[in-house]
């Protein structure tokens, strides 16, 4: 079974991060990236930009709506995720859990729907 593992976070306490500690987070992904590669367990993933570029597209009784910024307001904005292939929701969670993110913020774990 494939999992988005979707990584939020405070974007302002990422921002006001000290030049060491951001190495320090930026050598913990490093290290994560690898070992979920070296497991077989990754299919893919990336970071994204800042919130502040989001943009959100809406359809209601058919005119478009376009917002700048996210679709929901929340103290943590998605900042990024990891596509991880798992034999079950227990290992997926396993994997979510060593995400350094998992600390500070939240992993939201969710199934990828499979199409027939």
């Amino acid at each position: 079974m494939q999992f988005l593992l979707l990584i939020y976070e405070n974007e302002s306490i990422i921002a006001n991060r000290d030049e060491q500690s951001q190495a320090q987070v930026i050598q913990a992904y490093a290290e994560y990236t690898k070992n979920i590669k070296d497991s077989g367990n990754y299919v893919g993933g990336d970071a994204l930009e800042p919130v502040a570029t989001a943009t959100s597209v809406r359809i209601r009784g058919g005119e478009r709506t376009i917002t700048d910024g996210p679709f929901a307001e929340t103290a943590e904005q998605l900042g990024g995720y990891y596509m991880v292939e798992a034999a079950n929701l227990d290992e997926a969670i396993e994997l979510a859990a060593g995400i350094p993110a998992a600390k500070t913020g939240c992993i939201e774990v969710r199934p990828v729907m499979v199409w027939n």
